[in-house]
């Protein structure tokens, strides 16, 4: 990995490479995230881009807010675009032809990676294409209205979700991605937020360094599909960090390493009373809902720490 400081005054002395002027929301979470991952890039990148809410709202035309080639590709094959461009480089590289060392992403939202780019993803993490795959997760098909996605957390009011006398929100949890993405057994996975510059940049970094895919999964907030106010991005990226709901981890060659642990876990309840999503669940009648909710947090954060604890066991061992 660069051993390149990540410091904020040389930073902010780099090209900003998503330019302001672009429609996504004000207080949306996602340019914050995207504005990191360009300026942790120590090499040229080449991007593809899914429809949705950044590829629409950065390109209106005959605008474009991205100063990096970039590619619009549909809605469901963001990761073989960019797979086709990264074969593409390899065969002019071995022909003499490109001598310049390029890197690849992909940029996909929940939409396009957990569900319609789902296949698209899976093949091209199998094919073993060296590429970053990175998802901005909102948690919904925030850009054509706010309809539920396999990412929607358990209980969450969507229009196609709508909490109500029939159903009170998302009746399913979230599907946990991220460690279907480590199923692949790929070089690189980690989860993040933007609310956690340094661990995102550094992320980011490790996963151009890999040779071979990489998938990064980024909590993007949406305050139109969250229900809250445009200032709240990074306190509500920090809230879901803290209590466990977004976790902090990697993994490196399948070796886990929890990158935060809360000195005091807070309770879910923190994080899901600041967004409108959720109020419907805090009536007495769906108090079971939340006490679900508790339950798969403590469940899956129980679970990282046994692995992470299980990893250490083990090098302790060999070291003996």
């Amino acid at each position: 990995m660069s051993t390149t400081p990540l410091r904020l005054k040389e930073l902010s002395k780099k090209e900003d490479l998503l330019t302001g002027g672009h429609r996504l929301c004000s207080g949306c979470g996602a340019p914050i995230a995207i504005r990191q991952i360009l300026l942790a890039a120590e090499m040229p990148i080449v991007a593809a881009n899914a429809t949705g809410c950044l590829e629409v709202s950065t390109t209106i035309y005959p605008y474009s807010a991205w100063k990096i080639p970039w590619i619009h590709t549909a809605f469901e094959n963001a990761a073989a675009t960019i797979s086709g461009v990264e074969a593409m480089y390899k065969a002019l590289k071995k022909k003499g032809k490109i001598t310049e060392r390029i890197k690849f992403i992909a940029f996909g939202g929940d939409g396009g990676t957990y569900d319609i780019g789902f296949q698209s993803l899976s093949g091209a993490m199998e094919r073993g294409h060296d590429i970053v795959y990175i998802c901005y997760d909102n948690g919904a098909y925030m850009n054509t209205g706010i309809q539920r996605s396999s990412a929607t957390p358990l209980g969450a009011n969507t229009t196609t979700s709508p909490a109500g006398s029939v159903i009170p929100g998302k009746m399913q949890p979230r599907k946990n991605l991220t460690k279907i993405m480590v199923a692949h057994g790929i070089p690189y996975v980690a989860q993040t937020t933007p609310a956690h510059w340094r661990d995102l940049m550094t992320k980011v970094r490790k996963a151009l360094e890999v040779d071979g895919p990489a998938f990064i999964n980024i909590l993007a907030s949406c305050n139109r599909g969250w229900r809250t106010p445009t200032d709240r991005a990074i306190q509500d990226s920090k809230l879901a960090v803290d209590t466990c709901f977004w976790p902090l981890y990697e993994y490196e060659n399948g070796r886990l390493t929890i990158n935060y642990k809360p000195k005091e876990k807070k309770p879910v309840v923190e994080f899901l009373k600041t967004q409108g999503r959720f109020k419907h669940l805090f009536s007495p009648e769906n108090e079971h809902i939340l006490e679900r909710a508790q339950e798969i947090v403590d469940r899956e954060w129980e679970a990282l720490l046994r692995e992470e604890a299980m990893w250490k066991a083990e090098e302790e061992k060999k070291e003996q």
